[in-house]
């Protein structure tokens, strides 16, 4: 059964808010801004300038959260928890909560075009 929009924007905020929670279960959410110049970076993910954590936090999760506030369409396709996948493999640290919580932001990204 498909959701109205008002269900979907619920669900995407709910969503955000659990991969914001996985960043502060996990010890990963960070205190301090990235610099504009990190934030100006052009590549994906901003892998030259921040953490993957600090893109979710500071980059991902905040254009989603405009884009909801502004009433503008959702990007027609997401796939972060792929990126959150290699980045746990790289790191002695357990991101399934992440990673699960990416996964179904992805899902309801990409439903909600």
């Amino acid at each position: 059964m498909a959701m109205d929009q008002e269900q979907a924007r619920k669900a995407l905020v709910e969503a955000i808010k659990a991969v914001g929670q996985a960043l502060s279960d996990l010890a990963l959410r960070s205190s301090v801004s990235p610099s504009p110049e990190a934030l100006a970076s052009v590549q994906p993910f901003c892998v030259d300038t921040m953490t993957f954590p600090e893109w979710i936090q500071f980059v991902f999760l905040p254009k989603l959260e405009g884009m909801l506030e502004g009433g503008d369409p959702m990007p027609t396709w997401c796939d972060v928890a792929p990126m959150a996948e290699e980045y746990f493999r790289q790191h002695e640290l357990d991101g399934i909560t992440l990673i699960e919580a990416l996964r179904r932001l992805d899902e309801l990204v990409t439903a909600a075009r």
